[in-house]
């Protein structure tokens, strides 16, 4: 959607217009409109997903006018409230240089971002919509990694050194292209160079294994599998490519009769799982790939097909096997070969099988890693930005500001550490766990400190005097009533619209005909009984009379048709003031119990201060020794540029020219 602002460059903040997008702002405000702002619901399980930006979208289709009413209709507004802007050096797109380039790295006030937010939005997580979706049973299969990738990991080192110290051309190596090479090297070595053997033990085998062991295992029931993998994804030949795009009927009919050139078929992973699975014994037509279904209609004949157990492993990438695949049907166990960048992606993955219709009541999800590659590090890192989003999204975070979630490559920090098998990077990962945790929990803390010094200040005390004060109401009306008693064989009398009668089927069908000229809510004063004031609302809703007895409290009984039995109703309704009196005063005790154990926890300190103290030092102390260890001893990082653009420093470098005389230097200063 269009955006107003005068931010020019922002990485990840689109000022393009999509025709669809405007078109439902359009129809949002309008409904708006006519509805005074009750016309419009919207529902997603990802509202966001990978920048916090997202947010501001979705206000405006839904709170546009509290946004001009708190001058945030504009997002350059809005983000001066809520985000902060860094611009540092990074690799231009054409790959020619380094540019300065701005993006959102920071977004503060959170607290009161989201209460605004929550003003239209009904958060509603797992935990607390208790869905009928199946047990989800995690498992982390390791992989040793093999001679060939422990030498690999160890280039990716240099190269990234090379890199940070400006020493090579970025069209020829950067951090991007060294990050997307150890994510394929943690994958397999043989997406690096199809060259190198299929060892045994790789993730791919191992994988291997527990799909066959599970296919086994649900034969009976034909239970079926995803595996999702967003590397080395089944491309069609270029060949196929061009005589598909070509809108040719000829081509068409000649397509099959006519061998088109093919190359050497190129190695993906998804061929090497495929092919072992049925050198295995797995018939080639259980497994599928979500790529070769590359329309709607296929799409829709291949989920059935897995639904019915027909395909029973179908392999695909968070993009294409992601959100709108519906197969959770017989799904006993989900495979993630690699790690997704987004958050978002992860749940997207996770929610084909932990889903409302899986008629397994257990599953399983394996996690693919191979030690001392990126791989258990982005899976900590994505999984820390996921705990980050669940937290902001139930208002459970600790923090008043956060990083944004929106990075697709490691830092040279980052990349040198792991490369090295720096034990300290895991510290600090555990490190930056405990301390969000004993974050969250000070938080906690605060909050009912707080809560407990308002409730000893205003709560405690007010409830306390308006129980007193239901007390002395009630055992008032118990004179009233004792005051007022039945005669022993007839009836006390009742005044009705100015009218005393002393028989009760008179005075029940008396009382039946003032309610019918309560037409609303409101009392209407009827008469009295036995001392007290008698008044009748009518509720349109439920259509029924509510009949209060007002003495220095107020009793209620719901009217019936009955004239005799209304009378009874009334009469019941008093004779519960022993018992509700008796429940005030157990309430009245109990405040006074909560009033003095908030007494004695009150001004408590946060039991666990002293270890997020020293958590927090040597989490800071760590960042500080890996960005000091980032840079080799006197190696002084450099700006590559263009070769066509003037270099700078050289200008800096020539000689000065000579100054001209101190009276024409004045006078130019004083022209100045």
């Amino acid at each position: 959607m269009f955006l107003y602002t005068k931010m020019r460059n922002v990485a990840g903040l689109s000022t393009t217009d999509a025709q669809k997008s405007s078109d439902m702002f359009a129809k949002c405000r309008y409904m708006d409109e006519i509805t005074g702002g009750r016309g419009v619901v919207f529902a997603t399980g990802t509202p966001v997903s990978n920048s916090m930006t997202e947010l501001y979208t979705m206000q405006r289709y839904l709170q546009y006018d509290r946004l001009q009413e708190l001058g945030m209709a504009h997002f350059d507004c809005w983000a001066s409230r809520f985000g902060e802007t860094v611009t540092a050096l990074e690799l231009a797109p054409e790959g020619t240089g380094y540019r300065a380039r701005t993006r959102f790295s920071k977004f503060f006030n959170l607290p009161e971002l989201m209460n605004l937010f929550k003003e239209i939005a009904d958060i509603k997580t797992a935990d607390q919509l208790h869905l009928p979706t199946p047990e989800v049973e995690y498992h982390n299969i390791v992989a040793q990694p093999t001679e060939h990738q422990k030498e690999m990991v160890k280039a990716l080192s240099e190269r990234a050194a090379k890199v940070h110290g400006g020493s090579i051309d970025p069209r020829q190596d950067n951090m991007l292209k060294i990050t997307s090479d150890g994510r394929k090297l943690g994958l397999d070595q043989r997406i690096i160079n199809p060259l190198l053997p299929d060892e045994p033990g790789t993730k791919v085998n191992q994988c291997v294994d527990n799909i066959m062991q599970i296919w086994r295992d649900g034969q009976a029931d034909k239970l079926t599998q995803l595996v999702f993998c967003d590397i080395s994804t089944p491309q069609a030949s270029p060949a196929r490519k061009v005589a598909k795009a070509l809108d040719n009927p000829t081509l068409h009919a000649l397509e099959d009769a006519v061998p088109l050139p093919e190359p050497e078929p190129a190695f993906t992973v998804y061929e090497d799982i495929r092919r072992k699975l049925i050198a295995q014994g797995m018939p080639a037509e259980q497994i599928a790939f979500i790529h070769e279904a590359n329309t709607e209609v296929r799409k829709k004949e291949l989920f059935s097909k897995v639904r019915t157990g027909q395909v029973r492993v179908l392999l695909g990438s968070t993009q294409k096997m992601g959100a709108g695949t519906n197969v959770q049907d017989r799904l006993v166990a989900l495979h993630d070969l690699d790690c997704p960048w987004r958050p978002g992606d992860l749940a997207q993955r996770k929610g084909r099988i932990e889903r409302q219709g899986n008629q397994n009541e257990k599953v399983h999800v394996f996690r693919y890693v191979t030690e001392g590659t990126f791989d258990a590090y982005l899976w900590q890192t994505v999984e820390n930005k996921q705990k980050f989003i669940s937290q902001i999204m139930s208002s459970k975070s600790p923090v008043r500001s956060c990083d944004d979630v929106d990075e697709t490559a490691l830092s040279f920090a980052e990349i040198k550490a792991l490369c090295a098998g720096d034990p300290r990077i895991k510290e600090r990962m555990d490190l930056d766990v405990d301390v969000s945790r004993l974050k969250l929990m000070k938080a906690d803390h605060q909050s009912k400190q707080y809560q407990m010094e308002d409730n000893l200040l205003k709560y405690f005390p007010e409830q306390i005097e308006k129980h007193k004060g239901f007390i002395k109401g009630l055992e008032a009306d118990m004179e009233m009533l004792a005051a007022h008693p039945h005669p022993a064989d007839s009836f006390a009398g009742m005044e009705v619209r100015g009218d005393t009668l002393t028989d009760k089927e008179n005075a029940g069908a008396a009382l039946l005909d003032a309610c019918k000229e309560v037409k609303n809510a409101e009392p209407v004063q009827v008469g009295s009984y036995r001392g007290f004031a008698m008044s009748v609302s009518f509720d349109a809703f439920r259509q029924e009379y509510t009949l209060q007895l007002k003495g220095q409290m107020t009793h209620q009984a719901t009217l019936g048709v009955d004239p005799r039995g209304n009378l009874t109703r009334i009469d019941n309704a008093l004779a519960q003031m022993p018992q509700r009196l008796e429940s005030v005063k157990a309430q009245l005790d109990n405040l006074y119990q909560q009033q003095a154990a908030a007494k004695e926890e009150v001004g408590r300190p946060f039991p666990y201060e002293d270890e997020l103290r020293e958590k927090s030092a040597r989490l800071t102390e760590l960042d500080t020794l890996l960005n000091i260890d980032s840079k080799a001893p006197g190696q002084q990082e450099t700006i590559v540029a263009k070769s066509t653009r003037p270099s700078v420093l050289e200008g800096l470098r020539r000689p000065m020219p000579p100054r001209a005389a101190d009276k024409k230097s004045k006078t130019h200063e004083e022209v100045r």
